[in-house]
């Protein structure tokens, strides 16, 4: 399935919205993987969900990230509430609001419920973390060449 649409500008409002949410490479890598038997529903998802409600001015995107993050813990939804921890943090979320959150929906969704959810929202936060000191100390590395090349005046190889 293409990443877009073209004709249909509730999908491209949706998938615009989902790449800002979601980080663009995941959703070309989920849109990439789709069948013809599931496009029907990964294009009404992408409209409805996506291109109507998530671009809805009610609510702003750090509150609807914090509202899936209840709703995939109740319904023990572990694949998408991986992706939505990443998209709550993307949507300006802090970790003791995820965490808040999660502890919150505990006490209404049930210890099991909660507890895989503190799992998968502590792994990923914990790949996100490493993510961001990987790319801190790439850029580190190229501004200690930078430094390196200017006082010297010869690029390193």
């Amino acid at each position: 399935m293409s990443g877009t649409n073209g004709t249909d500008p509730r999908f491209e409002q949706g998938m615009r919205v989902r790449g800002e949410v979601l980080g663009a490479a995941h959703v070309e890598r989920s849109m990439a993987q789709v069948s013809d038997f599931s496009r029907p529903v990964q294009e009404y998802v992408t409209r409805a969900c996506w291109g109507d409600v998530w671009s809805r001015p009610g609510l702003d995107r750090r509150t609807r990230s914090l509202l899936n993050l209840v709703m995939l813990t109740a319904l023990n939804r572990s694949h998408e509430l991986a992706v939505h921890v990443r998209g709550a943090i993307t949507n300006g979320a802090t970790v003791e609001e995820i965490q808040e959150t999660l502890l919150h929906a505990t006490v209404y969704c049930g210890a099991p419920a909660g507890l895989e959810a503190f799992r998968v929202a502590e792994r990923v936060l914990e790949e996100i973390a490493g993510d961001e000191a990987q790319r801190s100390s790439t850029t580190d590395i190229a501004g200690d060449e930078a430094q390196r090349s200017s006082t010297t005046g010869t690029a390193e190889s």
